[in-house]
């Protein structure tokens, strides 16, 4: 296949190439003599700063998977696909303000490692194996993939040399250097995908709207050519295509609050940015600031698909919208700007992937049942080992995803099959003093059956709900299974002081008791199951378990002796944080006004 690229492309993406890996081995370059040790290694020392820890989550979460996958949504479902950046935005204010600070206080590596000390050492490893899995066979793979197939697509490369030149490129500094090469890196990355980004977007409208018109020009023109491309909540009988992926109201209400929660707030190669803070409050405005960066990236990767689609509705798949553009429309140097912020994205996310899967298996396999007393040394050494291994694995199996249609939707479905049990295990381990290792256990056991059973048994239901359904099921067995279990609670707990904050509980239940006898209504009257009202049941199921969690944390003393004491002061956060998160409910409110 010939390339698109011209000299000017290749020279703008070659500094990008340099000014990358240059940066990745300075910064992996230790002190003369001077062994880095796990902490170094796997959290960056703990040196993180708020716009550090903002750009590299920002980084490592914008991948191919965005670049590629969600243009490519853009393209067949539109605007709608963005209610993944824009409730992302909003569930990163409460992982801010509620669940990073524990983590950090905790002294917490990793996911895994936390359930070790809130359950148990069984709890533990059965998610530490589920999430090797999903970054070894889905995340590193799909991602490897997806960029290589641009590659092939603007550059001519043969597919297999691209997901080799890929895995070597991102593998030696990430390797090398650890987090801290990694994280400081993004910084760079994030200005490559922002920038390139934006002049994708702007050459896109501009064609749209034609050579020379401009981007405000070219968006009215793709607004009203595209109109059925910019409704965020889909009905089921007027796009059922669309609603299968996006049901109606069930990306406000239902399971897309699951996803972003797993992904966000328990998700190792996410969170592990904010485990590398200096500290609660610089990792509390690093969230923050990635919210901000969160609710402008359907501008780069969502609307260039549906330009995409104004310009060419033929394509033979989705997600050959975003290369296709950059191929035909780009012009000379801008083009190789637009792939530098895509292969951006890439080699930062298959950076952290790599990291976070080395940080794993060698604190959550390697050391608790291979060497307890493993020296820092021999820690980085596996670490380092772990992710050639890893890398070698997605290197096989990456071209076996070339059939895929929709690849983001595909990633998100399969890795949506956990997140109900990943949510539910966590949040108890966070908040609920009386839960129990027991039903921890039962809800992680659960959670897949669970979830290919509702998949076989209702497969004409939009997955989305159907994640909802579970969940509601795994609440339920949560719940019975921590009072039958209560023979385990102890009163020799320090948790006999209960913080005032608790007894909103009630109110919390009341609203699910609301919500759901709206959902009971909502399914018989025509215009409101059009618009898929039974994701509420979800809901009304997340605000009665936070309830029950708040009102017994608060009448009752006796508590599972592995319970968490919290201190109601980490939650506190300042004026600057408070003014922020209102801004970024304010300008969401106002982006589902527009586009509802």
């Amino acid at each position: 296949m010939e390339s698109a690229f011209a000299t000017l492309d290749w020279v703008i993406f070659a500094v990008y190439a340099f000014v990358i890996l240059g940066m990745g081995l300075f910064i992996s370059r230790g002190k003369k003599g001077v062994e880095k040790t796990a902490q170094d290694y796997f959290l960056a020392n703990k040196s993180l700063t708020w716009w550090a820890i903002g750009a590299s989550l920002i980084a490592a979460n914008i991948s191919a998977e965005q670049f590629i996958g969600m243009s490519g949504s853009g393209y067949a479902l539109g605007i709608g696909i963005a209610c993944y950046e824009w409730i992302a935005a909003a569930s990163l204010i409460v992982i801010a303000k509620y669940f990073i600070p524990i983590f950090i206080e905790k002294k917490i590596y990793t996911m895994p490692q936390f359930l070790a000390e809130r359950y148990s050492r069984g709890v533990s490893t059965a998610f530490a194996i589920f999430w090797l899995l999903v970054y070894v066979f889905v995340n590193l793979t799909s991602v490897t993939y997806m960029g290589a197939l641009a590659m092939e697509t603007i550059l001519g490369i043969p597919l297999m040399y691209g997901i080799i030149g890929l895995a070597v490129f991102s593998g030696i500094y990430s390797i090398y250097g650890g987090l801290k090469a990694v994280a400081w890196t993004d910084v760079i990355q994030v200005f490559f995908l922002v920038v390139g980004g934006l002049v994708t977007t702007y050459v896109a409208l501009d064609a749209v709207g034609g050579v020379g018109s401009g981007p405000v020009k070219g968006f009215q023109t793709l607004f009203e050519g595209a109109r059925d491309h910019f409704h965020m909540i889909a009905e089921q009988d007027t796009r059922p295509d669309v609603f299968l992926d996006l049901p109606g109201l069930g990306i406000i209400l239902g399971g897309i609050w699951l996803t972003n929660f797993g992904y966000w707030g328990f998700n190792q190669y996410i969170i592990q940015k904010g485990l590398a803070a200096k500290s609660v409050k610089e990792a509390k405005r690093g969230l923050l600031f990635g919210a901000y960066l969160k609710m402008l990236i359907p501008l780069i990767v969502v609307i260039p698909g549906i330009a995409a689609f104004y310009l060419k509705n033929d394509l033979e798949i989705a997600d050959q919208a975003y290369p296709y553009l950059l191929a035909n429309y780009m012009p000379v140097g801008v083009r190789g700007l637009a792939f530098a912020a895509l292969s951006a994205a890439i080699v930062s996310s298959l950076a952290s992937m790599i990291n976070s899967t080395s940080t794993i298996f060698t604190v959550d396999i390697y050391k608790p049942y291979f060497n307890k007393n493993a020296s820092d040394k021999s820690q980085v050494l596996v670490g380092r080992i772990t992710a050639v291994v890893a890398l070698t694995i997605a290197v096989f199996i990456a071209p076996m995803l070339q059939n895929l249609e929709q690849a983001f939707q595909y990633i998100q479905e399969y890795t949506g099959f956990i997140y109900p049990g990943v949510v539910i295990v966590f949040f108890m381990g966070l908040f609920w003093r009386q839960a129990t290792n027991k039903a921890a256990l039962w809800t992680a056991l659960l959670t897949l059956p669970l979830g290919f059973a509702f998949k076989f048994g209702f497969p004409d239901m939009p997955w989305m709900m159907r994640m909802g359904y579970v969940f509601v099921v795994l609440v339920l067995v949560a719940t019975i299974i921590t009072f039958a279990n209560k023979k385990v609670w102890t009163t020799d707990t320090k948790h006999t002081v209960r913080p005032a904050y608790m007894r909103s509980g009630y109110a919390m239940m009341g609203i699910g008791a609301v919500a759901a006898v709206i959902g009971g209504v909502g399914v018989n009257i025509y215009f409101l199951n059009n618009l898929g009202i039974e994701s509420i049941f979800m809901l009304a199921a997340a605000f009665l378990f936070v309830g029950i969690i708040l009102v017994t944390n608060e009448k009752i003393i006796a508590a599972d002796k592995k319970a968490l004491e919290i201190n109601p002061e980490s939650f506190k956060t300042g004026t600057g944080f408070n003014i922020g998160a209102v801004g970024v409910v304010v300008i969401l409110a106002l982006l589902y006004g527009v586009f509802w």
